[in-house]
């Protein structure tokens, strides 16, 4: 039983959207071909590790930055990162590129991918990284479907690999992992684009958010910042008050972030489900539809990747708009073998939406579609009726669901990310001078990821850190752990090393007394 609202990812290399042990399977190549790019393989790297010698194993020990550092220099420069999936026969399935799979070098470049990968293979192993320079590609492999990142950035590896993890889950809520076993167990050359067209956006979208969003890398939620009132008000009348089967969460979003969820007494939702949640609803293709009321069909990988259950998204508009037609089949989705479940679509004409309007959302794992969207229907009346739907377009109108760093007065702040261990919670002030640009975005969220990597030895190293400081020539970020937070935050370069222990300790005061209104610390359970 799970008492807490969400889920802890104790684990965050274990791959939880298969039941069973992951086994690869070899594919037909031409065996001299094979025979002669593994030998290259074996003398390259025999070469270089003799070149090496004794290389420094403390890369990322916890000891300060200095100017010097070859991290430092690398990270000046941040061109898009590359994402790639392939099938295990070596058939593209997305390119991040620009032209994607469709470019004219990208059929040998996915070759040579799955050739490196099938070499590994074959000697009972797994290739995870490539480090060429200033660009490190790396591997993650979930089959019948391997994934690859190419980045310049000089993140750590745990990074990308993450990113990588989140599109196989964006994948899996799209196919589910029971039907991506059954189709490539029955065709190995599948085609997998049949299955994903016009689903590309989503993937598109995740990438984008994954980009910025540290709440993903610490797999946590970062909620809306609201006053502790409203978001009980909110939360009471979510709250069924008569038995609906099925229903497994219900969510209050507004621009892009959680205000409220409720959900059923003995069970927790995974972050991870809740970002795909939120990836699905505001990518382009549901964000920008004519329709403001929908049914979708989504597979949550974490809570059950072998199907799907099924999500009523409406979006809360200011003005009332008349249903202009509905659209039903009766497909099932207790059907396994389906390809794409279909369910009761209800259009309604209306303006486009922004990222800013209240979205409500209804995951039910049965086929009460109707009394599912009666509740809703009768809830979102209940919102507008006692005032709660205005307050909260006021709160976003106004700016009070965001705040500065400024607010807090601290000298020498720049930025910082607060997690609630126990909430598994973030929050975060927004980016301004001289985080408001896209390059010093890339650059303070890099530094952040180095914090956590090293903080809690994700990519390797001996042991995990309770401290870490870096100084670069634009800043100084200094991570922090302890059993109820963690804390990560960039001053000024200039600053000493006892500034920046007393800056984090002045954030943990602020967000201390500040706690009800950032995050969501109580949620009602039926």
């Amino acid at each position: 039983m799970h008492e807490g609202i969400l889920l802890q990812d104790t684990d965050p290399e274990k791959d939880l959207t298969d039941g069973g042990e992951t086994i690869i399977t070899r594919t037909d190549e031409d065996d001299g071909s094979k025979k002669r790019l593994r030998d290259h393989l074996r003398k390259t790297l025999s070469h270089r590790q003799s070149k090496s010698g004794r290389a420094t194993t403390g890369r990322r020990c916890g000891f300060p930055c200095t100017r010097d550092h070859a991290w430092c220099r690398y990270a000046t420069r941040y061109p898009p990162r590359e994402y790639f999936v392939l099938t295990e026969a070596g058939k593209p399935v997305f390119v991040s590129r620009p032209g994607g799979e469709d470019s004219d070098n990208m059929t040998s470049v996915i070759g040579i991918m799955q050739a490196l990968i099938s070499v590994f293979i074959d000697d009972g192993d797994r290739i995870r990284c490539i480090n060429a320079g200033r660009t490190h590609i790396n591997f993650l492999l979930r089959p019948p479907l391997y994934y690859v990142c190419s980045s310049s950035w000089g993140e750590p590896e745990s990074v990308t690999r993450s990113h990588l993890d989140y599109l196989h889950l964006q994948i899996i809520s799209i196919v589910t992992a029971g039907q991506l076993r059954r189709i490539f167990e029955r065709r190995t050359n599948f085609d997998l684009r049949r299955l994903l067209n016009g689903a590309e956006s989503f993937l598109v979208s995740l990438l984008d958010r994954i980009e910025y969003d540290f709440a993903m890398t610490t797999s946590s939620l970062h909620c809306l910042m609201v006053e502790g009132g409203l978001r009980k008000r909110a939360a009471d009348v979510l709250l069924p008050t008569t038995k609906i089967k099925d229903i497994l969460y219900i969510l209050l979003i507004a621009n892009g972030r959680v205000i409220t969820l409720i959900r059923p007494r003995k069970h927790s939702i995974h972050p991870a489900d809740i970002h795909i949640i939120l990836n699905t609803i505001h990518s382009p293709s549901i964000l920008h539809s004519p329709a403001p009321t929908s049914w979708i069909p989504v597979c949550l990988p974490k809570y059950n990747p072998n199907n799907f259950v099924n999500a009523y998204i409406s979006f809360l508009r200011t003005k009332d708009t008349d249903t202009t037609s509905e659209h039903s089949t009766t497909s099932s989705n207790n059907n396994e073998d389906a390809i794409t479940p279909t369910i009761p679509f209800q259009s309604v004409r209306a303006e486009e939406h922004g990222d800013s309007d209240a979205v409500l959302v209804c995951i039910s794992g049965g086929g009460e579609f109707d009394s599912v969207r009666e509740w809703c229907d009768t809830a979102t009346k209940k919102l507008e009726s006692d005032g709660i739907l205005s307050d909260i377009r006021k709160a976003l109108h106004s700016g009070q669901t965001e705040y500065s760093v400024a607010t807090l007065g601290i000298p020498g702040l720049r930025h910082f990310v607060y997690k609630s261990r126990g909430l598994v919670q973030i929050t975060a002030p927004t980016f301004e001078d001289p985080y408001d640009s896209v390059q010093a975005k890339r650059r303070i969220i890099t530094l952040y990821q180095t914090l956590h990597d090293g903080i809690h030895a994700r990519s390797g190293q001996t042991g995990t850190l309770k401290l870490q400081y870096i100084r670069t020539e634009t800043e100084s970020v200094m991570g922090w752990i302890t059993q109820p937070f963690e804390l990560y935050i960039a001053l000024s370069p200039l600053l000493p090393k006892t500034a920046a222990v007393g800056a984090a300790n002045a954030v943990v005061r602020w967000v201390k007394k500040e706690e009800s209104s950032l995050f969501l610390k109580d949620s009602p359970t039926f």
